[in-house]
């Protein structure tokens, strides 16, 4: 069967001020969880599914992540990933601008190296058991939507959520009050570039955008949907975090 090759962007600019004094010398992403670095679990399921043409927005520490990935960069030292040949191109957000873009900034940048659909995740979360699939973007592009989220039960430090849920699979915007259930954004997602047309094509002036209000302004014309993940899901966002999940055992 023939595989849709997409790109992937791990999102890996920021600074992870709450990590500190773990990120004063390591990027967040490459903190190590259960052996290896939180990015490369990210590879490893993307290969997985068949996804290999990554692109990874650095900023803070940046010079660390070609020398992490040279064993798989193509054109640095081309090899076979788990039968997968890979390819890892980088958008230095410090180097251009001195510093990270925010999300949707980081992103608008970003576009050039990326196609007309392609995932977007954080690479400071850990969720091992996501599986990147075909499936999931064949639904997507015949969608017409402009994104697809998926969302995860609240964690204790998100308790009251991001985003609603309709019975049809329709990502909803609802105000703080609402006493309709949220989620949390688990920031992996499915984008076309014309999510992000309030933006320059490749950002050129460095604009630092966040991202929620171009995810709110969608979701109220009706152009995301998304769907519920309940598979083990954390956001490595604090020391006590990546502790306990380097002294848990279970997947």
């Amino acid at each position: 069967m023939l595989q849709i090759t997409i790109p992937a962007l791990i999102l890996a600019a920021g600074r992870g001020e709450r990590m500190r004094p773990l990120t004063d010398s390591c990027p967040k992403p490459l903190l190590t969880v259960r052996g290896k670095a939180l990015i490369d679990w990210h590879v490893e399921a993307l290969a997985s599914g068949g996804f290999t043409r990554l692109v990874i927005n650095t900023a803070w520490l940046e010079e660390q992540f070609a020398p992490h990935f040279l064993g798989y960069q193509i054109g640095l030292k081309p090899n076979e990933y788990q039968g997968k040949q890979l390819s890892i191109s980088y958008s230095h957000e410090g180097h251009d601008f001195g510093g990270a873009l925010e999300t949707a900034g980081g992103i608008a940048r970003a576009l050039p190296l990326l196609g007309d659909v392609f995932w977007v995740l954080a690479g400071d979360v850990f969720t091992p058991g996501f599986q990147f699939s075909q499936a999931a973007v064949e639904r997507f592009m015949a969608s017409g939507m402009l994104a697809h989220l998926w969302l995860v039960p609240n964690p204790a430090h998100n308790l009251k959520g991001d985003f609603g849920l309709s019975a049809d699979g329709m990502a909803l915007n609802l105000p703080g009050d609402c006493l309709e259930a949220r989620y949390t954004f688990s920031t992996i997602a499915l984008y076309r570039p014309s999510f992000f047309k309030a933006l320059p094509f490749g950002n050129p002036d460095g604009i630092k955008a966040p991202l929620a209000p171009l995810l709110r302004t969608a979701m109220d014309n009706q152009q995301v949907s998304a769907e519920l993940y309940t598979g083990a899901w954390t956001d490595v966002g604090t020391p006590q975090r990546l502790a306990e999940l380097n002294q848990s055992d279970n997947l």
